[in-house]
């Protein structure tokens, strides 16, 4: 949903979409606040995103044997 806002903000403004989706505006406006800066992600994510290379590379070693 947030992706959907994103690219029709401009034709239709955040809050008229966020009407007719199940969402609030601050919650698209956190998520974009969080994009630009990344300090403001949640430690479970910063975590997730240091740990996704060695969880892809142990999944690709166990997917080739």
């Amino acid at each position: 949903m947030i992706q959907f806002i994103e690219d029709h903000h401009d034709d239709h403004g955040v809050e008229p979409i966020c009407r007719v989706l199940p969402i609030a505006p601050a919650t698209f406006y956190h998520n974009m606040a969080k994009r630009a800066d990344p300090s403001r992600l949640s430690d479970r994510t910063k975590r997730d995103a240091e740990l996704k290379p060695e969880i892809e590379q142990v999944f690709e070693q166990n997917l080739n044997v």
